[in-house]
């Protein structure tokens, strides 16, 4: 199984590539928002550290985002839990499709919580700053505070790019990201 792993920033587009590879995606931000409203054990431990925050289920993402603004080792103790499922999740994920050619594997902190393996395939998307912050002001929920606490714990494009074996210049057009993921394709099977 050939696993490929997306890196970029947030609004770049790597939900959006990694759909288009035609191969089952593992979505780690889906996940997330899934855990939120369907597993009680995540609430409990959530609540058990963050009483003042997360006190209703299903957990409400402006509770955790609240929490998150609140205080730095907030974040830390969300994280701590949420990974901890979302790293079995995709265990979960890779038993599943072990039959599967190629795997792609959506994870905002992929590199950061060094969920990759060193034979993992890593594509960064790259796509103009105007772009990223076009999209990401028309995000219904989007809180400019809470993005600059998660810019702060990611590495940053330039590390990313160099960990790439790939880069897919991403123009917001579905032209412009298949000519990318064809090449990588090409290239790899």
């Amino acid at each position: 199984m050939i696993r490929i792993g997306i890196l970029g920033e947030i609004g770049s587009g790597k939900s959006y590539v990694a759909k288009n590879f035609g191969y089952p995606v593992f979505d780690a931000d889906y996940e997330v928002s899934q855990l939120y409203i369907k597993n009680k054990r995540v609430f409990y431990k959530l609540n058990k550290k963050l009483p003042k925050f997360i006190n209703s289920f299903p957990i409400d993402k402006k509770q955790v985002a609240n929490a998150i603004l609140n205080n730095n080792s907030n974040f830390k103790k969300i994280l701590k839990v949420v990974h901890l499922e979302i790293r079995r999740k995709m265990n979960l994920f890779l038993k599943k499709n072990k039959n599967k050619k190629i795997v792609i594997l959506d994870i905002p902190l992929l590199l950061e919580n060094k969920i990759y393996k060193k034979k993992d395939i890593l594509v960064f998307v790259d796509s103009s700053q105007k772009n990223i912050k076009i999209r990401l002001e028309k995000r219904v929920n989007f809180n400019k505070k809470l993005f600059d606490k998660f810019k702060k714990i990611q590495f940053s494009s330039a590390y990313k790019k160099k960990k790439a074996k790939f880069i897919i210049k991403n123009k917001f057009t579905k032209k412009s990201v298949n000519i990318g993921v064809e090449n990588i394709l090409k290239k790899i099977l």
